[in-house]
């Protein structure tokens, strides 16, 4: 094989070309390396502020309950499923999340649903300084299959009023009703859960 100026020329060049997009390559890796973790941080920042909002909405579902048994309820005490105001937290940031303000633009009602009907216990404003975007019903469901405590046909006669001897235990199961302010054609979306 005879090997020519013109054969070196090019395969010089050729070769600089590929050491250049192989440069070009590494310049490349490299900053996506040095991009990664910060888009990774960033997603991991949106994803604890969303856990943390998750939580301070289950904590105000509890505190929701604990205010109704003594106001609405009248009842000694409320048993919650594990992880019920969890499951709802998530929910109601789900349905949030496509509205124009978010959370913050949400009013939520909260109900309990007994064999009578619904009883009303509390109206929440996530953010008072927002004009609300859209509504959301929460209906807690009484546990029908719960049977009477046995405390309470101990205290029968006793100093304690019979409204505030009972306990009142909540299904697993919960309704969302969704209903947007901003729109006439919106309508109104039910989620049972």
């Amino acid at each position: 094989m005879v090997a020519t100026s013109t054969l070196k020329t090019k395969s010089s060049e050729r070769i600089s070309d590929l050491v250049d997009r192989r440069s070009d390559q590494s310049c490349i890796e490299k900053e996506l390396d040095f991009w990664d973790p910060c888009l990774a941080e960033s997603h991991r920042n949106a994803d604890v502020a969303e856990d943390r909002t998750c939580q301070q909405l289950a904590k105000m579902f509890e505190n929701c309950l604990s205010r109704a048994k003594k106001t609405t309820l009248h009842c000694s005490s409320v048993l919650v499923p594990e992880k019920l105001t969890r499951r709802i937290a998530v929910e109601v940031l789900r349905l949030a999340s496509c509205e124009p303000c978010g959370l913050r633009g949400c009013v939520l009602y909260v109900h309990l649903e007994q064999e009578k009907g619904c009883k009303r216990l509390e109206r929440i404003v996530y953010d008072a300084t927002v004009v609300p975007t859209f509504e959301l019903t929460l209906v807690f469901k009484q546990d029908g299959t719960a049977w009477p405590s046995l405390r309470d046909f101990f205290f029968m006669g006793t100093c304690f009023a019979p409204s505030f001897r009972h306990v009142l235990k909540l299904s697993p199961g919960f309704r969302l009703v969704k209903k947007k302010l901003y729109s006439s054609s919106a309508g109104t979306v039910v989620e049972e859960c």
